[in-house]
């Protein structure tokens, strides 16, 4: 499977709840083989098939869980 890496910054993420949530959701979606989320740095890498997800469907999956993609 190719290997696509994303790296965003998130506001909002300030607990493992948070973590937790994003990794879940993310992780959920197809194409997605792996989710790092570092909450000191704000940041979420992750790992996907870009030929399977566009990277605005991630986006919008850790949207949906309340925290803001910028």
């Amino acid at each position: 499977m190719p290997k696509d890496i994303l790296n965003l910054t998130v506001e909002g993420m300030s607990c493992n709840h948070c973590v937790n949530s994003i990794k879940k959701a993310v992780g959920g979606l197809e194409g997605v083989s792996n989710v790092d989320v570092d909450l000191k740095e704000k940041k979420v890498t992750v790992e996907y098939d870009s030929s399977k997800l566009e990277i605005e469907t991630i986006k919008n999956a850790i949207e949906d869980q309340g925290y803001e993609v910028v």
